[in-house]
């Protein structure tokens, strides 16, 4: 297993934004393993509505409360930040079938590519399993009346002011 510590996990995603699905992974993620780290990729295909930065930021803030979280963002393909991290776990969170067809798919891949790395799956909670950042982007930009109180049932209350903010724009 050479450096690699089963007892760090990395939970890699865009969080763009950050929902409370991801909240949920994170919180349960860092109860499992002695440490967890969130990387934010950046994909250079996607026009994401929040630079590296800002996720970064928006994220360290909403997961303060966590003293065994780190928060970092990265480039090239998360089992390559995941195993510079030393970490021997991936986390991943799943909401539905396909996700877990696609998650599969990605876990036989990167056990090729890293076979000392294991995947780790958690189920969504049922309450957050139809969340995505792609819904969250819809109901802001979209939803008429106050917006704000209907993204509190979706993202963490610090994400919802930016999230309006950039939209508006």
């Amino acid at each position: 297993m050479g450096n690699l510590k089963r007892s760090h996990a990395v939970y890699c995603g865009s969080f763009d934004p950050l929902t409370l699905g991801h909240l949920d992974i994170i919180r349960r993620g860092a109860s499992l393993f002695e440490q967890l780290t969130v990387g934010i990729g950046i994909n250079p295909d996607k026009q994401p509505l929040f630079t590296p930065p800002e996720r970064v930021a928006l994220t360290r803030e909403v997961t303060q409360e966590f003293d065994n979280v780190r928060v970092e963002s990265f480039e090239g393909l998360a089992v390559d930040f995941v195993t510079a991290q030393e970490a021997g776990v991936m986390l991943r969170g799943v909401r539905s079938l396909s996700d877990t067809e696609a998650e599969f798919t990605m876990s036989l891949a990167n056990s090729v590519l890293a076979p000392d790395l294991e995947s780790v799956f958690l189920m969504a909670n049922e309450k957050f399993s139809h969340i995505s950042s792609t819904l969250i982007k819809q109901i802001a930009r979209m939803s008429r009346g106050n917006t704000a109180d209907k993204l509190q049932a979706f993202v963490p209350a610090a994400i919802i002011k930016p999230l309006l903010e950039r939209v508006a724009n």
